[in-house]
């Protein structure tokens, strides 16, 4: 299918992979009435995660963590698409984005790396893209990944 979000991807030069397979005892969405509650997504690119460590103990930077929020925001639009049965234009609502970032106990700067993920809601689905939202840091995340974000979304 193609409407205007897959056109508004197009535009902004977002391609959208497959809907990456769940890691271990879990589905990656679950419907609800009108509610899309999708499971955690890591910055998984063709079946790898490509940046490891944490924020501050040396391996990994602020920059480094965007660019992986950027991945899982991409991750949960595909796990969207695969929910909305390819149609996009479903989506009514951007409820609610949750994030994790793995740092050391004095950064303080989750909300700034999940910024990137709420800012891509918001180029993708313009107003209802707005959305409420969490980020926290962690010691670890799965697969030693440095982000991972979850998201409810709302659609006809």
């Amino acid at each position: 299918m193609s409407g205007k979000i897959d056109q508004r991807l197009k535009e902004l030069g977002i391609t959208l992979p497959d809907a990456p397979a769940p890691a271990a005892n879990y589905i990656p969405y679950v419907i609800s009435g009108n509610l899309v509650f999708i499971s955690g997504q890591v910055p998984m690119v063709d079946g790898k995660i490509e940046k490891t460590g944490a924020i501050g103990d040396g391996t990994m930077t602020q920059d480094d963590a965007e660019g992986e929020a950027r991945k899982c925001a991409i991750n949960l639009l595909s796990q969207l698409k695969a929910a909305t049965g390819g149609d996009l234009d479903r989506v009514t609502r951007v409820v609610k984005l949750g994030g994790f970032v793995a740092c050391t106990a004095d950064f303080k700067a989750q909300p700034q790396v999940i910024n990137m993920a709420s800012n891509m809601m918001v180029d993708v689905f313009g107003d209802i893209g707005r959305h409420a939202r969490f980020a926290v840091g962690t010691n670890a995340l799965p697969l030693g990944c440095l982000v991972e974000i979850e998201g409810i979304f709302e659609i006809a």
